[in-house]
């Protein structure tokens, strides 16, 4: 039996607003981990990238000062979201902290980590439909949950338009 808290994938969208609801009214009062995992490093890597062609000149000097405030932006806002989704989940009574968590790989591979790290009772994530295909079957990131989670993965439902 695993100890740990729930863990939560959160990413503000309607989905993820409803499982951590779902989630809620559940598992409560059992402590959560609200998780909203982004992209670290991108401003780097545009600070970094060149803007041109191999055969025209440098499109100037990098600004690794300007990619740095873009990058503290960017996980103040990440851990914003986190914090957004830890009080949904303590308004649907369950015991609830937030993480903003960089990824290197995938969204996946950070949720499994965390999962094992804290011995988590169950990982929950809502279902997105990006596109039509999202009905046929269950896309990349719940495939590899499925496969590598080492506890039990609530996928909740996609909320109905007039909801």
């Amino acid at each position: 039996m695993h100890t740990g808290p729930v863990i939560i994938g959160f990413d503000g969208a309607p989905a993820s607003v409803q499982a951590v609801q779902e989630a809620g009214a559940i598992l409560a009062p059992k402590p959560a981990l609200v998780v909203f995992v982004w992209a670290a490093g991108r401003s780097f890597e545009e600070a970094t990238l060149p803007e041109t062609g191999a055969l025209e000149e440098p499109g100037g000097v990098l600004d690794l000062g300007n990619a740095f405030e873009v990058e503290r932006a960017a996980s103040d806002q990440a851990q914003q979201l986190a914090e957004q989704g830890a009080e949904l989940a303590r308004k649907a009574g369950l015991q609830a902290d937030a993480l903003a968590a960089p990824h290197e790989t995938t969204v996946a591979d950070v949720l499994v980590k965390l999962a094992r790290e804290h011995d988590a009772a169950a990982l929950v994530v809502g279902m997105h439909e990006h596109r039509r295909l999202t009905r046929l079957g269950p896309s990349k990131t719940l495939t590899d949950l499925f496969h590598a989670a080492p506890c039990p993965v609530l996928v909740c439902g996609t909320p109905k338009p007039d909801a």
